[in-house]
């Protein structure tokens, strides 16, 4: 039987790996045995436990408690305590997704001891080298044996790079996911009817990278945008922990009056929002899919995308963080083109499980 040692840390990888330990659990658990490790990068109970509860992941074996502080005191608390946990379970293969502080962490402890990786996501490219995720996942590709990419571009990312060894485009696994859970969040999820909406008549907004929260005229550029927005259209914010005390600081939650200010939601209730939303505003990476996944159009507060097939089909529109931008982009949003399929059918989770029990 093949041991397979699963990092987490953070919302998105949540929802990635309920795909692929699902797989695991139904299909595959007379030949693998899967060891999930939180790191607790997100341990906020409606960024974390709810997650494992409503998407049915099994309670972690490890949960290493680690947040907070900068990049490198949290990266190097978390390393050595990964480091920790494969020495005592010795694992075949180590699976990391994405690109947060969790995913380096987990990479870095596994190469040095000789584990082969497995990277979910990979090859996926801002090419701003000043976000933090942008250097977690080059350094992750480099190290690892099996490179799981999304999509085609990725594939071609890192071939431009020199790395062809052990890529394969699967698919994404948030296509599977969106799949599985979307019936369910009409079936179980009251947040649209709680919160006063109406379906297709609000804005659904999220803000919670660095390169907005911790630029002060970034920021201040974003809540005057949707501002402007509420005028018209209600928005609902659900606000990260992190970017409520840094609006807190500056000042700024009382500009944020008009508009529907939230605790995090819960998968279900998140995914509700999203698929009956008007439009959606965000700098989050697997929002921006989401919204195409569920043929909302969405206006993203970046500079650079990674998902540049939502913008390439017309779904997606790039406004940085400018106020009359981000106002200009609601006006014109519209649905995009329904003629590719550029995240594969939907069955990428079983095929990452294949390619591990191939090699």
């Amino acid at each position: 039987m093949k041991k397979i040692l699963t990092i987490v840390g953070a919302r998105p990888q949540f929802i990635k790996a309920a795909a692929i330990s699902r797989i695991l659990r139904d299909t595959y658990a007379d030949r693998i045995q899967e060891t999930l490790v939180h790191t607790g990068q997100h341990f906020d109970h409606n960024m974390s436990e709810v997650f494992f509860e409503e998407l049915g992941i099994p309670a972690p074996q490890y949960n290493l408690s680690i947040s907070g502080g900068t990049h490198g005191a949290m990266t190097g608390r978390m390393l050595g305590s990964i480091e920790e946990v494969l020495i005592r379970e010795r694992p075949d293969w180590v699976l990391i997704y994405g690109d947060t502080n969790s995913t380096l962490a987990g990479a870095l402890a596994a190469v040095k001891l000789h584990i082969p990786i497995a990277h979910v996501e990979a090859g996926l490219r801002s090419f701003n080298t000043r976000m933090p995720e942008e250097i977690n996942r080059i350094v992750a590709d480099r190290m690892s044996a099996l490179l799981l990419c999304p999509t085609e571009t990725a594939v071609h990312n890192l071939a431009s790079e020199g790395i062809t060894q052990g890529v394969v485009n699967v698919g994404d696994v948030m296509f599977d996911v969106s799949l599985y859970f979307r019936s369910l969040a009409d079936q179980r999820s009251n947040a649209i009817a709680n919160l006063g909406l109406t379906r297709g008549e609000y804005v659904l907004a999220t803000c919670h990278r660095a390169e907005n929260t911790d630029d002060p005229a970034r920021l201040q550029q974003i809540v005057s945008g949707l501002r402007e927005i509420a005028r018209t259209t209600p928005v609902v914010l659900p606000l990260h922990p992190r970017t409520r005390n840094i609006m807190a600081e500056a000042g700024l939650l009382d500009s944020l009056a008009n508009i529907h200010v939230i605790e995090p939601q819960p998968f279900l209730d998140m995914i509700a929002l999203e698929k009956s939303a008007r439009a959606i505003v965000t700098d989050s990476g697997g929002v921006q899919k989401e919204a195409y996944f569920f043929q909302v159009p969405c206006i993203t507060m970046r500079d650079e995308t990674e998902w540049t097939e939502t913008v390439s089909l017309g779904w997606n529109t790039l406004v940085g963080a400018d106020a009359q931008r981000i106002e200009a982009a609601f006006a014109t949003a519209r649905q995009g083109s329904l003629d590719a399929t550029p995240y594969g059918d939907g069955h990428a989770a079983a095929k990452i499980v294949d390619l591990i029990l191939a090699h």
